[in-house]
């Protein structure tokens, strides 16, 4: 039974995002799926979940075990000939019907294959926000296409994304030349360059910036950057450790008692 406290809680919430949740099965990995689920819901609700492969495939059998716990709905198609992926095709058709029902806020498209960049800018030509999940080896042309892309190694179980590994090899910003093996043996270097000129770009007129405000201009200009891939959990407490990069100030906001932020350059 539903009581009146639990409908006048439900009425009071914020509204939640609406995203369709599409996985090809061909270039995804099952053991993420569980970490995967926990960071969509951080921008919204998984109102679709769909899955895209020949799941009659040995490859797949990983996946097989996962779909009914985590209420995933398979969609097989068998390879038409050998040496062409129908699976992508079948997924971007069912994108396209997905788009033009306009019943959603954005898509999560998870996948390492570039084939599905001219399907994230035309969903971000409709006005709709597109997540990006993938493996290191992703080429920058469907990172970028993303407003948001997050590298699925963080998300894999064992992981504690408060303790990342400072000397996990992940090489977010490869270029196209780069073979994924080539990728995979690159150390993770601090862009500390990069962060600092958007720091400055994010600054108001006292030369501070509301951390807020930097986090979203990193993304923008990057949509790939996750404090994670440094090894802190949130952006904040990259900013607090960051020492002799940064100088943090913690705010009260307009009497509320929350605290807030801000941050500037280390002279």
């Amino acid at each position: 039974m539903v009581t009146p406290r639990l409908v006048a809680k439900i009425e009071s919430e914020e509204p939640t995002h609406q995203l369709a949740v599409l996985i090809d099965a061909d270039n995804a990995q099952a053991a993420v799926i569980e970490g995967l689920l926990a960071e969509i819901a951080r921008y919204g609700e998984a109102t679709v979940k769909r899955i895209y492969g020949d799941f009659t495939a040995p490859e797949s059998s990983s996946w097989k075990r996962v779909l009914q716990k985590y209420a995933i709905k398979p969609v097989q198609q068998f390879a038409y000939t050998t040496g062409k992926n129908a699976t992508d095709s079948t997924m971007i058709i069912d994108a396209m019907d997905l788009l033009y029902s306009r019943k959603f806020d954005g898509f999560c498209l998870v996948t390492s294959d570039s084939d599905f960049t001219g399907l994230a800018v035309r969903l971000r030509e409709e006005g709709l926000t597109v997540l990006g999940f993938g493996e290191q080896k992703t080429p920058l042309a469907f990172r970028n296409a993303c407003h948001k892309f997050i590298f699925t190694e963080v998300l894999r179980p064992g992981v504690d994304n408060g303790k990342v590994e400072k000397k996990q090899h992940v090489a977010p910003r490869e270029t196209e030349e780069q073979s994924a093996a080539e990728v995979a043996t690159q150390p993770v270097k601090f862009p500390k360059k990069f962060i600092l000129k958007a720091l400055e770009e994010s600054t108001d007129d006292t030369g501070w910036a509301n951390l807020g405000t930097f986090g979203s201009y990193l993304t923008k200009l990057q949509p790939d950057f996750d404090s994670r891939l440094y090894g802190y959990k949130k952006l904040s407490d990259l900013v607090k450790d960051k020492k002799d990069i940064f100088e943090v100030e913690a705010r009260e906001s307009g009497g509320s008692g929350q605290k807030i932020l801000y941050i500037k350059a280390r002279k």
